[in-house]
């Protein structure tokens, strides 16, 4: 049996536990919790993943996460998956959530943000490149084609939430 995660519905309420694959293959909802992560001049980390990766081969990301385990919250695994792939502990904060219909399969993605004031150490089976770009540029590398299309939605997301929560001057 490969990785566990809780199929949900399209209210993200838990259906039951199913393996990973088979939610992908049948196109169930799962889970899927990611995190941007920025350094205190407000720069993201943006990275490339492995030629040789099972979901986005050498695809560019500005999210760094993955699948949400059985019982795990959407925080804990952004915490989880950060430390995983970035060798670094932190708790992302919650931003939003909403329900990608995905490249490969549908998921509920629940998007965080950590300002990171350690080194990144990413794991080469995770990340093949990385470099910390301003907003502008990051926008501008989204127009690149290997940039995964999921990870475009998530900015518009992203940027609509930012507009919508920015404070009044």
């Amino acid at each position: 049996m490969g990785e566990r995660v809780e199929r949900v519905d399209e209210h993200d309420r838990v259906l039951g536990v199913v393996d990973r694959a088979e939610a992908i293959r049948r196109g169930w909802p799962h889970r899927v919790a990611t995190v941007v992560v920025r350094d205190p001049r407000g720069r993201v980390l943006v990275h490339r993943r492995p030629a040789d990766a099972s979901r986005f081969p050498g695809g560019y990301n500005w999210l760094f996460g993955g699948a949400v385990g059985v019982g795990e919250t959407y925080p804990e695994a952004a915490a989880r998956e950060l430390a995983e792939e970035l060798d670094v502990t932190a708790a992302p904060r919650f931003v939003l959530k909403f329900l990608c219909a995905g490249e490969i399969s549908p998921y509920w993605l629940g998007l965080h943000e950590v300002v990171v004031t350690t080194p990144v150490r990413p794991d080469p089976r995770e990340v093949a490149w990385h470099a910390w770009l301003t907003d502008s540029e990051l926008t501008a590398l989204l127009a690149h084609p290997a940039f995964v299309s999921d990870a475009r939605e998530a900015h518009a997301r992203y940027r609509t939430h930012l507009r919508r929560t920015a404070p009044l001057h």
